[in-house]
Order: C-alpha cells, then structure tokens, then sequence
C-alpha cells in the first residue's frame, strides 16, 4: 500500500504532520472540519468472524422460536448472542483506543473524543 502523508491542525494552531503506510479515510464532522487518518484493520477478520457466528446463533434461535421450542431454552441462547455482540464490541472499542483515539489526541481533535464518549453510551445502553 502506498504512504500517505497528511497534517493536522490543533485548535491551539500547531500543525501536525503523519505519514501512513495504511488505507487511509477521511472523515467529515458535524464541527464542518475534515480529517483524514489511517485506520488499523488488523482485527477486521476476527470482527467479521464473530459477527458471522453471532448470525448464525440468531438464525438458529429463530429456527428454536418457529419450532417453539421452550421460552428458558431461547433466552439462555439469546443471552449467549448478547454477550458474543459485547465482545465484538470491546474489541472494535480496544482497536479504535488503541490506533483511532490515540492519534485524534495527539492532534488535539477533542470532537473524535467527544464523538466516542457517545458512541460508548449507546453501546452501554
């Protein structure tokens, strides 16, 4: 993949320079700036896998609903698959901390702060 360089702009003025080596995104936030940074995909496949068996669980739950099997059975598998999407998203969170966050910091993008507070809300909800 080729290196992409790109600057920052802290509100305090200072500029920011990073070069990539990654795919990079830009993002457009609802303060009107745009950034663009690089993100780290090195747990998508691991993501992906989880979501694909967390499908899988829930189809199977449906097939336990249309059989009508016992209601106990259900919840205990439907608490399962609840607890499989928690885990997805820790590490979707531990990913986003570690690489995403950690550079909105050192560019001083509080919104990106601001913008997982949120989300984190909802995901604890």
């Amino acid at each position: 993949m080729a290196e992409e360089k790109h600057t920052h702009t802290a509100p305090d003025g200072t500029v920011y320079e990073h070069v990539h080596g990654q795919e990079a995104h830009t993002h457009s936030h609802a303060g009107g700036h745009a950034h663009g940074h690089a993100h780290s995909h090195a747990n998508t496949k691991a993501v992906l896998n989880r979501l694909s068996r967390a499908i899988g669980h829930l189809e199977s739950i449906r097939r336990m609903v249309e059989d009508g099997r016992d209601c106990s059975e259900v919840l205990i598998q439907l608490s399962a698959v609840k607890s499989a999407i928690n885990n997805t998203g820790k590490v979707i969170l531990k990913d986003h901390i570690e690489h995403c966050l950690v550079e909105a910091v050192e560019c001083g993008d509080m919104e990106s702060i601001a913008d997982l507070t949120q989300a984190i809300d909802r995901f604890m909800k």
